[in-house]
């Protein structure tokens, strides 16, 4: 913790009570829930001591799904488009989430195709929503121009998305045991024209943000999250790697067919010194789009011919028992807990949700720093509130 915190909590703890035994300058505030910056339906309920953050509260439940119930009424497939619509920005890792779990439960192995293009299909996902996080990230702060570039670079992935399903945003692309349909015949070279045309623009955004003056007085040294404090609120994916842990379920509890490719794993080194601050969480996410396209171009090179439809069920009918499973989303652990009473429907459903968890955190990340900095912090965490709200 920077001294300067340090100094506004002391300060805190020394503001003169008046005779009503109100503290002076004392004041609860709402940021929310319809406000640009809480990138969705949330309420903020902030304790400030002037423009000192004293305690911050999150309010939920304005986006509420009912994923977990739904579940149950429907059958095993018919789950899977109501997984796009939790994290509606990482909505084909939702897909894959789930397609591993119930075929976990089922006992079934897919064909290495389907493995690799559900790898492929996974990376495009993971650039696109670090795009819109960072996008959106960089008009928090003030600039806009940023915001136009990844939302442009973006549109590419969702064209690429377009010609395989016929969908942009909520897909039911990946299914149980396999695909809905193959690639498109062009889809191999259009990505390769994709990553000849992106690679150079992550170092254009690089000179636009990230090594930007104004941008890191904003947001180096702030928001600090120390690793040990990470770990302690279950903490995972790019926010937990920018504390500095070197965790990613692709590689430490490897899934699908990513063991076969090589690619780092980038993790926060501290900018002005402090490790786990908004500028390590940003800088995070754009190492991991470099990475992805690293995968992407492997898989795309040593993709095998196949059926991609071969392993699906007939009849999805898993035997009676429970599972666990879990992957790495674009923001962080995703987990799938799904038991079967032998019918054609999950008896339950609970989905461990990393933008959830991580709002957790916001009260610990925001004390003692300004007003101005919770958008910083809170754009940092890079939540979603479908998913958080499931």
């Amino acid at each position: 913790m920077s001294i300067e915190i340090e100094q506004n909590i002391k300060e805190l703890s020394t503001v003169q009570q008046q005779g009503n035994g109100l503290r002076t300058e004392h004041m609860v505030l709402n940021m929310g829930p319809q406000h640009p910056s809480t990138h969705g339906v949330l309420r903020l309920e902030l304790e400030l001591e002037g423009e000192i953050i004293k305690k911050v509260i999150p309010h939920i439940g304005y986006l509420h799904r009912c994923f977990e119930k739904h579940a149950e009424a429907m059958s095993y497939p018919q789950v899977v488009p109501y997984t796009d619509r939790m994290d509606y920005l990482a909505s084909m890792y939702n897909e894959f989430g789930y397609a591993v779990a119930v075929e976990k439960l089922l006992g079934i192995q897919v064909p290495e195709r389907v493995d690799y293009i559900r790898v492929i299909m996974g990376e495009l996902q993971r650039i696109a929503s670090h795009l819109v996080a960072l996008g959106t990230y960089g008009m928090d702060i003030g600039a806009f121009t940023p915001f136009l570039y990844c939302f442009r670079d973006r549109e590419k992935i969702l064209n690429l998305f377009e010609i395989t399903c016929g969908a942009r945003l909520l897909y039911n692309y990946i299914w149980v045991g396999g695909l809905s349909h193959d690639i498109h015949p062009d889809f191999i070279r259009l990505t390769k024209e994709f990553i000849t045309y992106f690679r150079p623009n992550i170092k254009e955004l690089n000179d636009l943000l990230t090594n930007n003056k104004i941008f890191i007085d904003r947001t180096a040294n702030v928001g600090i999250l120390p690793k040990e404090t990470a770990i302690n609120f279950g903490i995972s994916g790019p926010n937990l790697r920018a504390s500095g842990f070197k965790w990613d379920l692709r590689k430490d509890d490897t899934y699908s067919v990513y063991n076969k490719f090589d690619f780092d794993i980038p993790i926060g080194e501290g900018l002005m010194g402090t490790v786990g601050d908004c500028w390590d969480r940003y800088y995070v996410r754009i190492l991991e789009m470099e990475q992805s396209l690293r995968i992407i171009e492997q898989a795309i090179d040593q993709i095998p011919e196949g059926d991609v439809a071969s392993a699906i069920p007939k009849r999805i009918k898993p035997p009676v028992g429970q599972v666990y499973s879990r992957v790495e989303n674009p923001r962080g652990e995703l987990g799938y807990f799904i038991m079967s009473n032998g019918g054609t429907n999950p008896f339950r459903v609970k989905v461990k949700g990393p933008s959830f968890v991580h709002l957790g955190v916001m009260n610990e990340l925001c004390k003692g720093y300004m007003v101005a900095d919770i958008i910083a912090i809170l754009g940092s965490i890079d939540i979603v509130l479908g998913e958080v709200d499931r």
